[in-house]
């Protein structure tokens, strides 16, 4: 522990502001940013943190444990790394440096397919843990390819993305030409110049391509392009007739991820999704959504005894996991969190990300005297 922890940087906030004056603008403001005017992104963080949990002094406990079981696993902690596209453009080999963490401290790392590492290498630094996040394909062969490859490095649960139809309105990611390698503005020049280790490394590790898609993608595609292809490619857009063929196909746990309201979930259980994580991407796609803890307090509700419940959105420190599972999720998942880890501490981030998370997490237990993580909810104040 002492070795992991940086006690110059005790809060992901900390990592933020570092991450900030470490890598340059438009990788920043693509891992920052929300969409529109940020009011969703913003929203998240504010309504989990409305949430209040009450101690339980003057009873008999013992110690508590962070330990938890989700889809059939055990986990050291209820917060797993969840799927972020272009990993690899917010700080060079990231996606390997959060893949060894999880691993290393027993925790779900999701891979995204339009991130920087390829799913077989996932497999390998997690030892056939990873899972794996999928945009379905529009046509069947190339679905029925990545799906093949994801079974064949032994990935545990495939994670099907619903709130995707189209891509989100984010005027950062517009103004600055974000592509991958990086469209080389003048300003964008400037920005890397100013940031050498980032640009070093970058260096050292090769410009970050799109390494799931390698197969299947033309080289050099800015963001517009990516957007056509992807639009042209990947269908975002589910229904039962494009998840049925999935559910036969895929042996393991099938999670619905990007899940925001009740008849979304109902249909998850009929088409028998073992899981849902209730999302709104970060914040990302849909300005006017619902902060993702209220949708969960609903669902949770409703649906947590037919179908196991997870969330991600919003969470930025180990007092919000607790207020998400006391609210009714059976897991968490962050994901800026760990990049903003990754850009300040480089090689060291994912441990320290995870190392202070735990023990965020570990002192609202022992606050809360509430040894077991299914046991929060007995703690939520409820108006």
């Amino acid at each position: 522990m002492a070795n992991e922890f940086n006690s110059n940087y005790p809060s992901i906030e900390d990592l933020r502001r570092k991450a900030k004056k470490r890598i340059p603008k438009f990788a920043f403001e693509y891992l920052d940013g929300g969409c529109n005017e940020d009011v969703s992104i913003t929203r998240n963080t504010a309504d989990i943190r409305k949430v209040q949990l009450q101690p339980r002094y003057l009873r008999n406990r013992g110690i508590s444990s962070a330990k938890t079981t989700v889809m059939g696993m055990e986990f050291d902690a209820p917060f797993g790394i969840a799927p972020v596209g272009l990993q690899g453009l917010m700080w060079p080999n990231s996606p390997e440096i959060l893949a060894k963490s999880a691993l290393k401290h027993n925790i779900p790392f999701i891979l995204s397919t339009v991130t920087t590492m390829d799913i077989e290498r996932a497999s390998e630094l997690t030892e056939g843990k990873a899972w794996f996040q999928l945009y379905n394909p529009a046509e069947n062969e190339l679905r029925d390819d990545i799906i093949n490859r994801a079974a064949a490095a032994d990935c545990p649960v495939l994670v099907l993305l619903c709130d995707v139809p189209t891509f989100g309105y984010r005027p950062r990611d517009i103004r600055n030409g974000l592509a991958l390698p990086p469209k080389m503005s003048f300003a964008n020049i400037l920005q890397i110049l100013g940031k050498p280790t980032w640009a070093i490394n970058t260096l050292k590790y090769g410009q970050p391509t799109f390494d799931v898609l390698k197969p299947y993608t033309p080289e050099g595609l800015n963001l517009k392009q990516l957007g056509q292809f992807m639009n042209k490619t990947f269908s975002g857009r589910l229904n039962e007739e494009r998840i049925k063929p999935i559910r036969d196909k895929w042996k393991g746990k099938l999670v619905l991820k990007g899940v925001a309201s009740a008849q979304d979930t109902e249909d998850a259980i009929k088409l028998g999704f073992d899981g849902i994580i209730v999302s709104n991407h970060g914040g990302r796609q849909l300005d006017a959504a619902e902060s993702t803890i209220n949708s969960l307090a609903e669902i949770a509700t409703n649906y947590g005894d037919q179908i196991e419940v997870m969330m991600d959105s919003g969470l930025r420190s180990g007092p919000d996991i607790a207020r998400a599972i006391a609210t009714g999720a059976k897991f968490t998942f962050m994901g800026r969190s760990f990049l903003y880890g990754c850009a300040a501490l480089g090689n060291n981030g994912g441990d320290h990300t995870i190392s202070m998370l735990k023990t965020q997490f570990k002192q609202v237990m022992d606050q809360l005297c509430c040894e077991r993580v299914e046991d929060l909810p007995k703690h939520l104040i409820t108006n």
